[in-house]
């Protein structure tokens, strides 16, 4: 009998255990409901992840489910570079299966868990996918180089990125940081090798974005909060447009957000420092 009365508080405790807490930018808390009824309003849609967060990668799904229905959709991904795009239409065309894209395109270690269920949602609901990302071995030149590294390229591979000389605005403040958060790993070219990530992901968004449609953009953290990376890029090429934007965050106290951590983007995914990574 006595268990039978305390299931119910048992189920009350579990409930006030979120595993996270949605805030907008200022800190205050807001409903996944009223988060979708803003972001079906937008152009463009941010979706900042880390890389290794299940309840990120959860959520990703989830938004392109409930916008679907209301909005016509077009997504594109930090995770697949842009001279893989043939292999990813392909995909999305049914004329490849996930092994063979594996053999053909250069994909994360997590994609089977992590993207292979975005890019599935976009094949069974006829929406384009675009591969938005440098290819991974120009960014490493820059790196190692600098921008004129780029300068040398045949026409044929400058297309795999954003128009030269691309945009690069060394004083942004996520830029700078870069800096002091990785000293050692290229000095002042470190910050010109995301920024080559940031221009070339913005630009592919804008090329293939269609007027009238809501395109989401999964790309990490990093590359669109506080309004900078790609957001900046996409600002220079329209300041019209409408941005949506979404960040993850993590604290070991979800119940409110941290000070540090607002105004990162319109809307934070604050989670539980605890949650089991995918990797």
């Amino acid at each position: 009998m006595l268990f039978l009365l305390l299931q119910p508080c048992l189920f009350i405790q579990a409930q006030k255990k979120p595993a996270y807490i949605l805030y907008n930018g200022e800190g205050h808390k807001v409903s996944y409901h009223k988060m979708i009824g803003i972001l079906k309003k937008t152009d463009i849609i941010l979706f900042g992840e880390y890389h290794n967060n299940a309840i990120a990668h959860w959520l990703e799904l989830e938004l392109a489910k409930d916008l679907q229905p209301l909005r016509k959709l077009e997504m594109g991904a930090e995770m697949f570079e842009s001279d893989n795009q043939e292999a990813v239409n392909l995909y999305l065309r049914g004329a490849i299966n996930a092994h063979q894209l594996d053999s053909m395109a250069r994909l994360w270690k997590n994609f089977k868990t992590d993207y292979q269920p975005l890019l599935d949602f976009a094949r069974d609901h006829g929406i384009d996918f675009t591969a938005t990302n440098i290819p991974r071995h120009y960014a490493s030149q820059v790196a190692k180089y600098g921008f004129s590294t780029l300068d040398s390229l045949p026409d044929s591979e400058k297309k795999w990125m954003a128009p030269l000389p691309m945009r690069y605005d060394a004083e942004l403040p996520g830029y700078k940081n870069m800096l002091t958060m990785m000293p050692g790993h290229g000095g002042e070219n470190l910050p010109k090798a995301q920024n080559a990530k940031d221009a070339t992901m913005a630009y592919f968004i804008m090329k293939y974005h269609k007027p009238g449609d809501l395109f989401i953009h999964y790309n990490g953290s990093y590359h669109s909060q506080d309004g900078e990376g790609i957001i900046w890029h996409l600002r220079q090429i329209n300041p019209a447009l409408k941005i949506g934007s979404i960040t993850v965050v993590t604290q070991k106290d979800i119940t409110h957000l941290e000070q540090d951590h607002k105004h990162k983007a319109g809307f934070i995914i604050c989670v539980d420092e605890d949650m089991t990574n995918t990797y």
